[in-house]
């Protein structure tokens, strides 16, 4: 070969590197990585869950997912012209799960966003990877204050949440037992999880400052089976109510033992949102008939929730299994409303830098969702804590009727 042949030859290698390089069709490079998101041209916009869909705690799960389905079909199944992809891991409602979830999408550059997590101890323990990761994720269901409080080190950059604190929660919930219902003497379980651990300290100081009595704060373990021993030391004070925020299937059986318990047959019961699922009266049985929960509330009567319930029937059939769908709709919507506002394009590839697409979230505001007029302030509480109720369980949901009516909504 000649020199002139080989100089060309050389000169055409580089040249089919650099075009290689550069996607083959004239496009730029195109890398993901903590910094950026790039999405190739004609390829999907990657979304991906972090719920329990499994298990005892599946319809919180289930109720969400179907809830960003739902926003997805909304967008036509495609963002800024890109087709719009959704995967998810499913985090079991203990901080193990959250753990895995966090450890497999952190390690995904392709994640533009997380919907999620359903429990407080999931987000505890899969935040800090998705923050080190660059990544933002916005939850439905958390409601522990540890999330949002930036003082605490549960705390991470890139955490948002639709769902209501428990500052708010706790509150209601007081307020209903001692103003509406009369009671004056109280009692709590948790089973030692952020959420259940917090909203009943926040019931009970509220409940106290109202001029209420707590005669016990007891705890269970997750998985224990047998209530009786802390029921019957809950009995020696003789609460009038008994306020348990924590999940199937431990609130089924303490529902269900506290009837069998001497003293407090007669004793109201209340549970929280973790309870609100269409599977808890069932499971329960008659000793649900009569309970009391606190939790998310949308009215019917609002056009937007009312289309949403129609798609619901339409899609899934019924109506959804629990209490947060509206929640996951509103934060599936805000995060897309944020790519939109921050994607550039960029030689035909989309780039979406992860800084900004948190930055734009946190400054959600007045945002139009099926919970309200949402906006988030700096630490990622995006709920005003409004669309909260009181719900009372009757035979018909433990027949099946789903969902149960509201005896008592704040300020009405």
């Amino acid at each position: 070969m000649t020199k002139r042949l080989l100089a060309l030859f050389s000169v055409l290698v580089v040249a089919s590197l650099a075009l290689a390089a550069c996607g083959g069709g004239g496009a730029a490079a195109c890398t993901s990585d903590k910094t950026q998101v790039c999405v190739p041209q004609g390829e999907p916009i990657h979304i991906a869950y972090a719920l329990t869909v499994s298990g005892a705690t599946a319809t919180l799960g289930e109720d969400s997912k179907g809830a960003i389905e739902i926003a997805i079909d909304d967008k036509g199944g495609q963002l800024l012209g890109h087709p719009l992809e959704l995967t998810g891991e499913d985090t079991l409602c203990n901080a193990e799960g959250g753990q895995a979830a966090g450890t497999k999408l952190a390690a995904d550059p392709s994640v533009v966003g997380v919907i999620g997590t359903n429990c407080s101890s999931e987000a505890r323990a899969a935040m800090p990877l998705l923050s080190e990761a660059g990544m933002v994720m916005i939850s439905p269901s958390n409601t522990n204050p540890d999330l949002t409080n930036p003082d605490h080190p549960d705390h991470w950059p890139g955490y948002l949440r639709t769902a209501h604190n428990d500052l708010f929660q706790g509150k209601v919930a007081a307020e209903f037992a001692y103003g509406e219902l009369g009671l004056k003497k109280a009692a709590t379980i948790h089973d030692g999880s952020p959420y259940a651990e917090s909203l009943q300290k926040v019931f009970a100081d509220v409940f106290k400052e109202l001029g209420g009595t707590i005669t016990a704060q007891e705890a269970v373990n997750v998985g224990d089976t047998d209530m009786k021993p802390v029921l019957t030391t809950i009995a020696t004070g003789a609460p009038e109510i008994i306020y348990f925020p924590i999940f199937e299937p431990e609130g089924d059986l303490i529902a269900q033992q506290a009837k069998e318990v001497a003293g407090l047959e007669n004793t109201n019961l209340m549970g929280a949102d973790g309870l609100f699922a269409d599977t808890f009266p069932e499971a329960t049985g008659d000793a649900a008939d009569g309970m009391y929960l606190s939790g998310p509330y949308v009215n019917p009567t609002n056009t937007a929730y009312a289309d949403f319930l129609a798609k619901w029937k339409a899609k899934f059939g019924g109506v959804p299994p629990s209490g947060f769908h509206a929640h996951a709709y509103d934060g599936t919507n805000i995060l897309f409303q944020a790519i939109e506002k921050v994607a550039v394009d960029n030689g035909g590839n989309l780039v979406i830098d992860r800084a900004k697409l948190r930055e734009a979230m946190y400054a959600t505001a007045n945002f139009a969702g099926l919970t309200g007029n949402l906006t988030c302030d700096a630490n990622g509480d995006c709920a005003t804590g409004e669309a909260l109720a009181i719900f009372q369980l009757g035979a018909a949901e433990v027949g099946g009727n789903w969902p149960p009516p509201v005896v008592w909504r704040p300020g009405e």
